[in-house]
């Protein structure tokens, strides 16, 4: 089988109006691939940012794939949240890139999103706390219901991503 290496990070991210921010992360692949080590999901640490609006999380990203075709190429999904000085966290956005498909080292930007909500959510929302979320979280990546949806953008997510492929040759698949 064809085997792919994902080793990066989260490096952090930037744009949002919040602070005290951390992300929930994970990845999504189709039924032909097979995750052999790492894990699909976690989260960074909390990180206030103290100069410029850069959060800094460096969160490590190792995961090692085996897969039987190209279909479901891996996607990683992102949360953002941000935590008040109570420790109550509330949705500052939602987001999604493609791993990248050739080898070597690549820098990604993924911007996000957030619900928007009717106006009596986002007046709650500036004076409460909280905010709607999504029922279903594969919503963040597939197309069909997101487009339906009123949202506000958030900052941008900073990821830096290593890729290495391994038996493409011996499969027929050219890099």
């Amino acid at each position: 089988m064809a085997e792919v290496h994902v080793i990066g990070q989260i490096m952090g991210a930037t744009g949002f109006s919040e602070s005290s921010l951390f992300c929930k992360w994970g990845v999504h692949t189709g039924a032909a691939w097979k995750l052999l080590s790492g894990i699909r999901e976690g989260q960074t640490q909390v990180d206030t940012p103290q100069v410029g609006d850069m959060a800094y999380w460096s969160h490590p990203i190792d995961l090692h794939f085996a897969t039987k075709g190209l279909q479901g190429w891996p996607r990683l999904h992102l949360q953002v949240w941000s935590q008040d000085s109570f420790g109550r966290c509330q949705l500052a956005g939602y987001g999604f890139c493609y791993v990248p498909s050739s080898p070597g080292t690549h820098q990604l930007a993924c911007p996000t999103w957030r619900p928007l909500g009717s106006w009596r959510e986002q007046l709650a929302r500036a004076f409460v706390g909280g905010g709607p979320q999504l029922l279903h979280g594969d919503t963040i990546y597939s197309g069909a219901d997101r487009y339906r949806l009123h949202t506000a953008a958030g900052g941008t997510v900073h990821l830096e991503i290593g890729l290495l492929l391994r038996h493409f040759d011996r499969y027929g698949v050219e890099c």
